[in-house]
């Protein structure tokens, strides 16, 4: 290390003698071992001080280092130390300290006196010469500790210079101009190596042997960093070179920015040396990274400021509504989707529609001005209706528009939004709700109409109703009283009949009795359609009342075919019955259910022309019903007759050319028999598959 640290304070004693020593070891030039020892004695003394030694070369001594001199003053004194004439020249075979009065040099240097004390290895000439002004001849013990130390290293390190090119060395005037610089100078070899380094500089490059580690640690990083930034800048290249070198502040800790300039300049004596000079640029190093900060920042916020923009757009393209801001005065900022199709004018647009689009933005317009104007200052919103024009189609689209001032922090106009609301629907559904009650008013005059019309009609068929009612209790009168008067003498008929074909009034030939034989026959034919017309008009007038009896089925069916049996041989046909064991006896109407059973078996036998008859009854222990079937092997009846059949008067066939006779009201009377007993006809049938009529009936009949 050329450039020793900064030396202790004077008062340091035995350490600072301690720390001047180590500081001379580490000396590796001769100028730097004698600026080392000249300062510390400057330092401690409080004198001027000067250390005479061979120039470059072995040329002329030069004051090789001094303190409280100027550059003649150590030029007189270079010059006496090589004078033989002088006093100082003597010095140079001469051992010990010796004091000069001033008048004893040519050109005093020092006002009182001179010390001078050679400087060598002890018993050897002196290779350098040590002057201390001084008042009187007494050697300080500091001067002759420091002369005794340094004399023998001086020795040494001038016969090594001798031997090698000495390096440069600034001149003193030259060195405390670079002192002055404000901004740290260096002079190092292409390596990096400090030759030679001003006060700045080696506040930030220079560590003393009594530094804190601390700072220790951060000269040697700001070293490595320096080295480092040298190597990759091309120290060595012609012209100069820029780039910038962090440092650390070894004092504060603080991270520091220079921009380092280098120039690399050739020594005198040939070896390349680079000059450099430290700028400290961290203020503008920081200014520059807060402002990239803010301009990140801001390109920040303008990337959000354009996404957020973004999404309003597509927020707003999303409504159906058109949508419209304004600036504060009237000019529009930004539309929707839907607003464009009304206000914006497309190149492609007709001369038409661009004209409409124009008479759009001037109704818009004229709408603004109700909260633009000053006199409206204090309104902030305006809402209105206005008839805008479809641009493409021209057709009119009624709007109501709503304007809302956008105030900012200060309560200054920043905009307007205006949203438009499409009326043509609620106008449509007014007019469709106008046109409901108009037809809702028609229709009820109309309702109102038909409902009196209805009630006179109503009125026409209750009376005609009771009319009916008149006319069939008559009828049922009459039929009752031409059945009573009917059935009297037709009895009477049938009774002198059956006289006469008794042999009452003697004997008939056949002739007689055959004709008698079909009287009687169409007499008993005639008195069951009586009676059948009787029976069903007392069952409509309800004067058919029931007869509740205890009997058993057995009876009843054999007394029925008992009565059947002269038809039943007259057929031909196989009748056969079967009652179902242990069948219950019935508390029922017997008369009514031999009735029914007659005449199901009647129309069986009546429409069956081969085949069989078979009659049976079974009991339905569950449900408590009795069921009595009648089935044949006859013609059989249709569908879409079977319920025909059990209307009064009504027939399969009743044409008047039909195969089979009879009233149409057996049936008839069957299920309205049925139901007095609280039960039912059944029917299955198939046009050639025959008949099976079933009657259904409770066991035990209840009064009604």
């Amino acid at each position: 290390m050329a450039s020793p640290a900064p030396l202790p304070p004077a008062d340091a004693d035995a350490g600072a003698r301690l720390v001047l020593a180590e500081h001379l070891l580490a000396c590796e030039s001769a100028t730097a071992c004698a600026r080392a020892m000249v300062e510390w004695l400057a330092r401690q003394c409080g004198i001027a001080v000067a250390c005479l030694g061979p120039g470059d070369g072995g040329a002329a001594s030069v004051c090789l280092a001094a303190e409280g001199l100027s550059a003649p003053q150590q030029l007189t004194l270079a010059r006496a130390w090589d004078e033989p004439a002088s006093p100082l020249f003597s010095f140079r075979t001469r051992p010990g300290a010796r004091w000069l009065a001033a008048d004893a040099l040519e050109g005093s240097t020092f006002a009182g006196g001179v010390l001078a004390v050679p400087l060598g290895r002890p018993g050897s000439p002196a290779v350098a010469l040590l002057t201390l002004g001084l008042s009187g001849p007494g050697v300080p013990p500091d001067v002759a500790w420091a002369a005794a130390c340094a004399g023998p290293l001086l020795a040494r390190l001038l016969a090594s210079d001798a031997r090698t090119p000495r390096r440069p060395e600034p001149d003193r005037l030259l060195r405390r101009v670079i002192n002055a610089v404000s901004d740290p100078v260096l002079l190092t070899d292409p390596e990096g190596a400090v030759l030679f380094a001003n006060g700045r500089a080696e506040a930030l490059l220079v560590a003393g042997p009594d530094a804190s580690p601390g700072r220790a640690r951060a000269v040697e990083l700001n070293q490595r960093l320096f080295r480092d930034t040298l190597a990759q800048g091309g120290a060595t290249g012609a012209g100069v070179h820029r780039r910038e070198v962090p440092l650390v502040d070894p004092v504060e800790g603080m991270d520091l920015l220079f921009e380092l300039v280098t120039t690399p300049v050739l020594a005198p004596d040939g070896p390349a040396v680079v000059v450099s000079v430290l700028r400290n640029v961290t203020d503008l190093g920081r200014a520059a990274q807060a402002l990239g900060e803010s301009y990140r920042k801001l390109r920040a916020t303008e990337r959000e400021a354009r996404s957020e923009r973004h999404r309003l757009d597509r927020v707003l393209d999303s409504v159906a509504a058109p949508i419209i801001l304004s600036d504060p005065t009237g000019g529009m900022v930004m539309m929707n989707d839907p607003a464009e199709r009304l206000f914006a004018q497309l190149h492609d647009m007709g001369e038409a529609s661009g004209r409409r689009v124009r008479a759009n933005d001037a109704l818009f317009g004229s709408f603004l001005s109700h909260l633009l104007g000053p006199e409206n200052a204090g309104v902030s919103r305006w809402k209105s209706q206005l008839t805008l024009d479809d641009p493409s189609t021209g057709a009119p689209v009624p709007m109501e528009a709503m304007a809302n001032k956008v105030l900012g922090d200060q309560g200054e106009l920043t905009g307007i939004v205006t949203v438009f609301h499409d009326r043509t629907e609620v106008l449509e559904r007014a007019r469709l709700l106008e046109r409901v009650k108009e037809v809702s008013s028609d229709l009820e005059a109309r309702v109102l109409s038909a409902t009196a019309e209805l009630a006179e009609q109503n009125e026409k068929l209750r009376r005609q109703a009771i009319q009916l009612e008149q006319a069939s209790a008559a009828k049922s009168q009459f039929l009752a009283n031409m059945s009573h008067e009917f059935r009297t003498p037709l009895n009477a008929i049938l009774g002198y009949t059956n006289m006469l074909l008794q042999g009452v009034s003697g004997e008939m030939t056949p002739p007689q009795r055959r004709n008698l034989t079909r009287i009687d026959s169409n007499g008993r034919h005639l008195l069951e359609v009586i009676n059948e017309i009787l029976d069903i008009t007392r069952i409509e007038a309800g004067r058919m009342p029931l007869h509740l009896t205890d009997f058993g089925l057995p009876e009843l069916l054999q007394e029925v075919m008992a009565e059947m049996d002269p038809i039943i041989a007259r057929s031909k046909l196989t009748v056969e019955t079967h009652l179902e064991e242990g069948l219950p006896g019935v508390w029922t109407d017997r008369q009514k259910v031999k009735q029914i059973v007659l005449n199901l078996l009647s129309n069986a036998l009546k429409f069956t022309h081969e085949g069989s008859v078979h009659v049976s009854a079974e009991y339905q222990n569950g449900t408590g019903i009795l069921s009595i079937s009648v089935k044949d092997t006859g013609i059989g009846i249709d569908l879409s007759n079977q319920e025909k059949i059990f209307e009064d008067f009504q027939q399969v066939d009743s044409s008047p050319t039909r195969a089979y006779g009879g009233t149409g009201l057996g049936l008839s009377i069957c299920r309205r028999l049925a139901t007095m007993l609280g039960g039912r006809v059944s029917l299955q049938s198939s046009p050639g598959q025959g008949s099976t009529f079933t009657l259904h009936f409770p066991r035990r009949a209840r009064r009604t």
